[in-house]
């Protein structure tokens, strides 16, 4: 398949509720979850330069997934259809693990849920998570935070887990700290964008008020020393998501720990940024460079090495 770009309007025309059921082959199932990943550039990518090649068309059918429910929750113009269109791709799922395949993602994810004895959960939290952020936009505390990121962002480093099959109760859990400063992390990052674009608004309330932010100052966008003090302690926090969760690359697969390590570098990387703009991300989004990528990625294989020598 050409690289043409990703446009999603386009794709539910091709592959949507209203298309015949797919009947292509498992071939070009896994090709378009390959153009599906490939037009679409996150921090790093899904399936980096140091993921197992072996592993690399499941975490393509696995990123395709939840790359469909995302843009049905945030591409389909308003809350009606988007909530019309993912309950559509719950139901695509309950398909897919029943056997009857519809939809070219997930004719390319069956052999992966299979191979790796996937269960639903971690696909049907996220659709509750994008179902949510049709109706909350604002979070009174920081629980209530942490359970849309249980739900956003802790399934897809379960669903990494059984790819690298290595799921324990255990490794979940740090798996899930993991995710949850990746994800907060992210929020930290685009608080203007999520705010001019989508209304959304991730700092809790209870942070703002105890650092004296008024929801004036939030609506201004105003970078005053309350809310770089607010944004200081968001960030330590998240930091230490970071660290209660490190200890998880011990517990993977050589061949996959420098991915996830990767992903560490850059959640940390992002928290390092804000620090360095004195915590004003209204003024400038905090982002990185390709060369501080590039830097990444080199430390994350020279960890790879270090843990072949020793």
């Amino acid at each position: 398949m050409a690289d043409a770009g990703w446009n999603f309007a386009d794709q539910l025309l091709r592959h949507g509720p209203a298309t015949p059921p797919w009947s292509g082959s498992f071939r070009s199932a896994k090709d378009y979850c390959a153009w599906v990943t490939r037009t679409h550039y996150e921090n790093f990518s899904v399936a980096s330069v140091l993921l197992p090649r072996r592993l690399v068309p499941h975490f393509q059918a696995v990123y395709s997934y939840c790359r469909w429910a995302d843009d049905l929750a945030d591409e389909t113009g308003g809350r009606e259809n988007a909530l019309s269109l993912l309950d559509w791709w719950r139901e695509e799922l309950r398909a897919c693990y029943a056997g009857n395949i519809r939809h070219p993602v997930f004719a390319a994810l069956k052999p992966t849920i299979d191979r790796f004895r996937i269960p639903p959960e971690p696909f049907l939290d996220l659709l509750s998570a994008f179902e949510q952020d049709q109706f909350v936009s604002r979070y009174e505390t920081y629980d209530q935070l942490l359970d849309y990121c249980r739900r956003s962002a802790n399934p897809v480093g379960r669903l990494v887990l059984y790819l690298s099959e290595s799921f324990t109760p255990e490794n979940a859990i740090l798996s899930d700290h993991v995710c949850t400063g990746l994800q907060l992390a992210n929020f930290w990052q685009d608080i203007r964008c999520d705010l001019e674009n989508l209304g959304r608004v991730y700092i809790p309330e209870e942070d703002r008020r105890r650092f004296g932010y008024p929801d004036a100052d939030l609506e201004g966008k105003c970078p005053t020393p309350a809310f770089r003090e607010l944004m200081r302690f968001e960030v330590a926090r998240t930091r230490e998501m970071f660290n209660t969760g490190e200890p998880l690359l011990g517990r993977l697969p050589r061949d996959v720990r420098s991915d996830i390590d990767l992903f560490l570098r850059g959640g940390r990387a992002i928290l390092d940024r804000i620090e360095n703009l004195n915590y004003d991300v209204w003024t400038t989004r905090p982002k990185l460079t390709k060369g501080g990528k590039a830097k990444l990625i080199l430390g994350a294989m020279l960890g790879r090495f270090a843990g072949w020598f020793r």
